[in-house]
């Protein structure tokens, strides 16, 4: 409302102060604040679970054009990543779980060569607008010259096979290729550890993934846990030379699913100096819909143009209506503030599954992260404390990982 009373008749200023009068007090206005904002550019912000390359290999999709959740379902590219501030991160190489036998290990390790050349291919055809990173401090360089930092993660690592020699070289193979965190499992158990998604068959880690363990910490790479069973993530805090992560988990005091974690485990993690990195997934029951099902199917293996834009468009309508998740910003905040509260801010940080289920009502994509310093501020957070949740401490843990690197 204005108050600049030269520009109104007397009449008219007169109904307009009456009308405040009957009004509540306007609210402070902007969805970012400048202060938050300003911290926000300031700062190092890297999300640690980024599916994104799921994208690569679909003909004409380009992560330097801008896309949209309504029109392509993708939640990361360029032009968004730089509207919200996001430097970076981890791009996966996830490969899906499948058969436990020599077939299916040689079929998944042929996924991760794929996946993996087509992030590097990416990388190399954009050369001005992203740089892969192999060292803690690369990221700072990468981020001052105005490019995206490219970490690369492994999501299951089933394609390394059954052997151990043969793991150890697929490992090494997967390092050279700029790997820097790993995960043993998915969503089913594999030949290397439990998962959290199903009954154990090891009581943990295999005497495999074990080795596996061993072989990722001599390398360099930080050991990850999410969707490893509790019984993995027992084993892998106590027997990492390392902290470890989990890049996308949340807290099961605020939502109880088996891929969350337990508040007396989120402690034992900050005591051995690692992370939890808050995911948007997990935040409240999941519903399914065969007709969202099948059109994500049909999606999958449609090329950039009107089609797979009339499919997308169906998918974000269903969406709008039956969700695969009711969950919004102030969820997925309530996850990370009880986390910020058990632990503090030296053990908390962004992993919200983008482009592989993640997003909620009200931060659908990259471009909405402002929302969470400008939260984290609101709640009496300090700059400092703030730099090291949005990628202060995923470099402390890659830090720590290359001081331990050929023990």
């Amino acid at each position: 409302m204005t108050r600049s009373s030269h520009r109104f008749a007397a009449l008219s200023l007169t109904v307009s102060l009456l009308a405040a009068c009957a009004m509540p007090p306007e609210t402070d206005p902007p969805a970012t604040t400048a202060d938050a904002r300003a911290i926000h550019e300031r700062a190092l912000v890297l999300d640690t679970h980024l599916d994104t390359p799921a994208f690569f290999d679909l003909p004409g999709w380009k992560i330097t054009d801008r896309h949209s959740v309504a029109t392509d379902t993708s939640e990361v590219d360029i032009p968004r990543m730089k509207e919200g501030g996001l430097d970076g991160g981890f791009f996966v190489i996830y490969t899906s779980s499948g058969p436990l036998t020599a077939e299916g290990y040689a079929v998944a390790k042929a996924h991760m060569i794929r996946r993996s050349d087509a992030i590097l291919r990416v990388v190399r055809e954009n050369p001005d607008a992203m740089q892969l990173a192999l060292t803690a401090d690369d990221a700072e360089k990468i981020a001052a010259s105005g490019k995206r930092i490219v970490y690369v993660s492994v999501e299951n690592s089933l394609g390394v096979g059954d052997d151990a020699a043969g793991m150890r070289s697929f490992m090494a193979e997967l390092y050279k290729r700029g790997v820097r965190m790993a995960s043993p499992v998915h969503v089913k158990q594999n030949q290397l550890a439990d998962s959290a998604n199903e009954p154990g068959r090891f009581g943990g880690f295999s005497p495999l993934g074990k080795q596996w363990l061993a072989e990722v910490n001599r390398l360099g790479m930080i050991p990850d846990a999410s969707h490893a069973s509790d019984a993995v993530f027992d084993q892998m805090l106590e027997l990492s030379t390392t902290p470890i992560i989990l890049s996308h988990s949340g807290p099961k005091a605020v939502f109880d699913h088996p891929r969350n974690i337990d508040d007396a485990r989120i402690r034992r993690l900050a005591e051995k100096g690692g992370v939890i990195m808050i995911n948007s997934i997990y935040l409240a029951p999941r519903t399914n819909n065969a007709e969202r099902e099948k059109l994500s199917a049909e999606l999958d293996k449609t090329p950039v143009g009107p089609r797979r834009e009339e499919i997308a468009r169906k998918i974000h309508a269903i969406n709008q209506v039956s969700p695969v998740e009711k969950a919004d910003f102030e969820m997925y905040m309530a996850s990370m503030l009880h986390v910020l509260k058990l632990v503090g801010p030296d053990h908390v940080g962004l992993g919200a599954d983008w482009d592989g289920g993640g997003g909620v009502a009200g931060m659908e994509d990259v471009a909405a992260l402002p929302k969470i310093t400008e939260r984290l501020l609101a709640e009496g957070y300090s700059e400092a404390d703030i730099r090291k949740i949005l990628g202060g401490n995923v470099i402390r843990l890659l830090r720590a990982a290359e001081a331990a690197k050929g023990r």
